[in-house]
């Protein structure tokens, strides 16, 4: 069972939090494509009608309150016809814990001299069961209705009979419908769509400051000073061409202390200026302006800008408490991810050897991280797969059953600690806290626990104290945790036989079988054992045609394949074949799916439209989604497709797909999506391979701990 569906069968979300900050309603405040809001959904019956694209409203670049776009609600009232227009909430992972509302809110502009209070439409919230409360009138709401400006509407509400107030967090939208048969056409703009907690706040009385503006090839990245002020909503971004005409171009969350604006352009100079908005959207003065070029890249500054801005999401995006990774962001603010923070700990070594960051600042940073680790909930020495930050407690992310050790998080973790320990082996006393904590934390963990009983063929994934071995997952290949069953076998204190790495990972018999045909849908590779060809190239090892991507990255950031060798195959060349074979798939784009090619491929586990999913090369599998991490944490194994994809996904995606944190996590060109989210899992990968792919840092460093050739010889033994 792959990665995605242990989540599907894992309990929703607990619902305890640390301190965990509370994040607004937002159901639109920007689309992120061109085109059409992908959280919509537009109907009507003749003769009445309403403008959509492909059944969802359009987005207009033109007319908004906050930049960069707005909603166009442009209608017909015919006589005996309808029309409706839905929005959605975009239910982003982790933003589950929400302020309590008391109004609706929203800006709109009207663009129709023939509009009256009275053909404005009816609203009705959505509750998540599919009903609807009862219409409440937009007229209702406004006392006058003035030609091309911005008003804000605001709706108490109680005045939706059949909302579910109690249970708003499970809402699922508004829906505007026709209330009146004139017969004529309505334009109308919708901008800044929530449910607020009404409360009047203050004028902003911090002062907005830029402290850095840098050019690259098509965008130029901004910094401010980090806010503590909780009164801000949004940082407003302003550009300039010419240092004098600013116009306003985009907003950030504060939460977030810069902003990359996409200008398209190379060798272009452009002046920025900030300014804050409040809660109640009045707006603080600007910023003095500072300026920046785009400029030409190399091949090489193309690389290193791709690996230091999925680095800050490490450095600058981490937990406060521990320094670890966040889970995602946006999401959860508080809560560590633990398989992505050991990501993230080669992605932050990465960047102090491009010089990111100094190598004393790396040093100081895993003191604090180590040492949080060692205060951390651990079960039989297994970290959870999820860490409040500030308690440095469990916390069941995924819900009850999933409240102990997570083996194979735990083993993401170690991959990074361990590359650590060699990284950091210098006299000063910071680098020797390092070694040592990271020797007591990889000792501590009693991998031998994890097999459950005492002659068991196979790892299990997760122990809860309570529930003990309730979710009951036995770790059988292939898929992402290879790295589990290599440092079991390696552990110099609680380790397992290297025999098991045959009988539980690489498992020939009907346990195996089944496991894999269960997941994958098919034979192909039940055996662990493949020997089929796809797209012409011969697979040794893998189930189906290789399956997702993440299955080449996870298990090999710090572990070097070409140093992997067992009964069936090489791992670098193994792993080459499905990155290929994967490439291929999506040249030959039997989907006929929008944006595939030999720039635009590496189907592999992200965010999705609807939710997470993990992709494949196969037709039950693939949904139209790329995600960046998949071709560019291929670099070690494709050089020359993986650099043709990353130019294709800045150069020609960028505008929606690059951020303050590199690459969005996913888009779909097929429904004009783009992931709001950059996601620990996907960030470091991209990093640490484009590394290993320049350099061999990360494998270099993590094969010098001697543990590791111990275990490499006792599998070619397997003793």
């Amino acid at each position: 069972m792959n990665r995605t569906l242990i989540i599907l069968c894992l309990l929703v979300s607990s619902n305890t939090f640390t301190q965990e900050p509370l994040y607004d309603f937002l159901l639109f405040a920007n689309s992120r494509m061109d085109g059409s809001w992908f959280y919509s959904k537009a109907a009507y019956r003749s003769p009445s009608w309403i403008k959509n694209r492909q059944g969802q409203l359009p987005v207009s670049n033109a007319t908004f309150f906050t930049p960069g776009n707005a909603l166009e609600l442009a209608f017909v009232n015919g006589k005996e016809g309808v029309w409706s227009a839905s929005l959605f909430r975009p239910e982003l992972r982790g933003q589950d814990r929400l302020q309590v509302p008391t109004h609706l809110s929203f800006h709109l502009y009207l663009d129709s001299n023939r509009t009256t209070l009275q053909d404005l439409p009816a609203l009705q919230l959505l509750n998540r069961d599919s009903s609807a409360s009862q219409k409440v009138l937009l007229k209702d709401f406004l006392q006058a209705l003035p030609q091309k400006k911005w008003q804000r509407v605001k709706v108490p509400l109680s005045a939706f009979e059949g909302f579910k107030t109690a249970h708003f967090a499970t809402s699922m939208g508004i829906l505007f419908s026709q209330n009146s048969n004139d017969g004529n056409e309505h334009r109308l703009f919708i901008d800044d769509i929530e449910l607020i907690a009404e409360k009047d706040w203050s004028p902003i009385a911090t002062v907005p400051s830029l402290t850095k503006a840098k050019g690259y090839g098509r965008h130029i990245d901004i910094e401010w000073k980090r806010l503590e002020d909780t009164s801000i909503k949004w940082v407003k971004i302003y550009r300039s061409a010419d240092g004098r005409n600013f116009v306003s171009t985009g907003i950030q969350w504060p939460a977030t202390h810069r902003y990359a604006d996409f200008v398209g352009e190379t060798g272009k100079t452009y002046h920025y200026k900030v300014s804050f908005l409040n809660k109640n959207y009045e707006e603080s003065r600007p910023s003095s302006a500072l300026s920046a070029a785009t400029k030409s890249l190399t091949d090489e500054e193309l690389l290193t800008m791709v690996q230091e801005a999925c680095f800050r999401y490490y450095w600058e995006g981490a937990e406060l408490v521990s320094g670890l990774a966040r889970e995602n962001i946006p999401g959860r603010k508080n809560m560590v991810a633990t398989g992505a923070s050991g990501f993230g700990l080669m992605a932050l070594i990465a960047g102090a050897e491009r010089g990111f960051i100094t190598r004393q600042q790396a040093a100081e940073r895993f003191v604090k991280i180590v040492r949080f680790l060692e205060k951390a909930d651990k079960f039989h020495g297994a970290f959870s797969h999820f860490v409040d930050g500030p308690s440095a407690k469990v916390e069941p992310f995924f819900g009850a059953r999933d409240n102990g050790g997570d083996l194979v998080e735990t083993s993401f973790l170690l991959q990074g600690l361990l590359a650590a320990r060699t990284y950091f082996k210098g006299p000063g006393e910071n680098e020797k806290i390092i070694r040592g904590l990271v020797t007591k934390l990889w000792e501590g963990v009693e991998w031998s626990w994890y097999r459950r009983f005492p002659e068991s063929k196979f790892l299990y994934w997760h122990w809860s104290p309570d529930k003990e071995w309730v979710i009951n997952h036995r770790l059988i290949g292939w898929n992402e945790t290879m790295i589990t069953y290599l440092l079991a076998i390696a552990s110099p204190t609680f380790g397992v036989p290297a025999s098991m790495y045959y009988t539980g990972w690489a498992n020939l018999d009907s346990t195996g079988q089944q496991y894999r045909w269960a997941w994958s849908g098919t034979k192909e590779g039940s055996m662990y054992i493949n020997g089929n060809t796809y797209f012409g190239i011969p697979l040794d090892v893998g189930v189906s045609n290789g399956g997702p991507l993440f299955f080449i990255h996870y298990s090999f950031l710090g572990f070097d394949p070409r140093r992997i060798t067992d009964a069936y195959t090489n791992y670098f060349t193994n792993n080459q074949r499905i990155a290929r074979i994967n490439y291929r798939y999506c040249l030959e784009n039997p989907g006929n799916y929008t944006g595939y090619g030999d720039s635009a491929w590496g189907l592999t586990a992200s965010d999705g439209p609807y939710h997470y999913s993990a992709d494949e090369p196969v037709g039950r599998q693939d949904r139209g989604k790329i995600a960046p991490t998949g071709a560019i944490s291929s670099f070690p194994y494709t050089p020359v497709e993986s650099m043709k994809a990353l130019k294709n996904y800045y150069y020609n995606h960028g505008k929606f797909l690059w951020g303050e944190y590199g690459f969005r996590d996913a888009y779909n060109l097929e429904q004009n999506w783009c992931s709001e989210i950059y996601m620990g899992l996907n960030q470091a990968p991209m990093v640490v391979m484009i590394e290993n792919y320049r350099t061999g840092l990360l494998w270099r460093l993590f094969m010098e701990n001697p543990e590791m050739k111990k275990a490499l010889d006792r599998i070619k033994r397997k003793d």
